[in-house]
């Protein structure tokens, strides 16, 4: 069976129609790789574990990619079956590949967080742009990224300044360092503002603790007197506690 197919010169073309089509390699190894990640989103979004790449603002993407991407899969394969298929060239098979081996890493690698590894090699919290005003600080309750945040600018200091003597009651993972006294330790929690990529850190010294209570990375709830000196921020456990608790759903802070 033929059709007869105008070419842009006027003169007719014959073209040949209703040909069997075949499997193109390059559209579904395409598909594979569309899969991969949609299935990846899909994994993240289901078990949560968005959370561990994401702040909570932008953790949004994660649904969407995974709606987009399913589609895209669909579309891929629909368009996949061809009269003439080309061979994939190993070229491309490994591109292909390369574009698949994050998403083996993110789906076989442990769970875990920033920690105190890289608590020593991040940089201290930036509030630019999302900086709490020294209003917020000198009010209501206070947390880690009102902590940080006040640490930015001479008027957060003062704002903070004002609220010694208060109690606070902050979540956070434990660090100690080389040079940390054996009844202190530093409570640490990461501030996200888009994902892991741009993590800073929010820290107050924790005093009076049990010396060797607790280790690195356990998660902890300390409760206690709060102390601001210059831009170092003193919590007395004395007058309150330290309590173990579960890593939070949440691990990261957003501003």
């Amino acid at each position: 069976m033929t059709d007869s197919v105008v070419a842009r010169t006027g003169a007719p073309v014959r073209a040949e129609t209703g040909l069997p089509r075949r499997w193109s390699p390059g559209g579904v190894a395409g598909a594979f790789v569309l899969a991969a990640w949609a299935g990846l989103f899909w994994f993240l979004w289901v078990t949560g574990r968005e959370a561990f790449y994401l702040s909570t603002r932008t953790d949004w993407v994660v649904p969407v990619a995974a709606v987009l991407l399913t589609a895209a899969t669909i579309g891929r394969l629909a368009s996949a079956r061809v009269v003439a298929p080309r061979p994939l060239s190993a070229r491309e098979l490994w591109i292909m590949g390369l574009m698949v081996v994050p998403v083996v890493l993110v789906l076989f690698a442990p769970v875990t967080t920033l920690g105190t590894f890289s608590a020593g090699k991040r940089a201290g919290f930036s509030g630019t742009g999302f900086a709490t005003s020294s209003g917020d600080i000198a009010s209501g309750e206070l947390t880690l990224v009102d902590v940080a945040s006040a640490e930015t600018s001479p008027e957060g200091e003062r704002a903070l300044a004002k609220r010694a003597g208060e109690t606070v009651r902050f979540v956070g993972f434990v660090s100690i360092r080389d040079d940390t006294p054996a009844d202190e330790f530093l409570l640490a929690r990461y501030v996200v503002s888009c994902c892991v990529a741009d993590a800073t850190i929010a820290e107050v010294r924790v005093v009076n603790v049990t010396p060797g209570q607790f280790e690195n990375e356990d998660w902890v709830e300390v409760t206690g007197t709060i102390y601001p000196i210059g831009r170092e921020v003193i919590v007395d456990a004395g007058t309150g506690g330290v309590a173990e608790v579960a890593r939070p759903d949440h691990p990261y802070l957003t501003p």
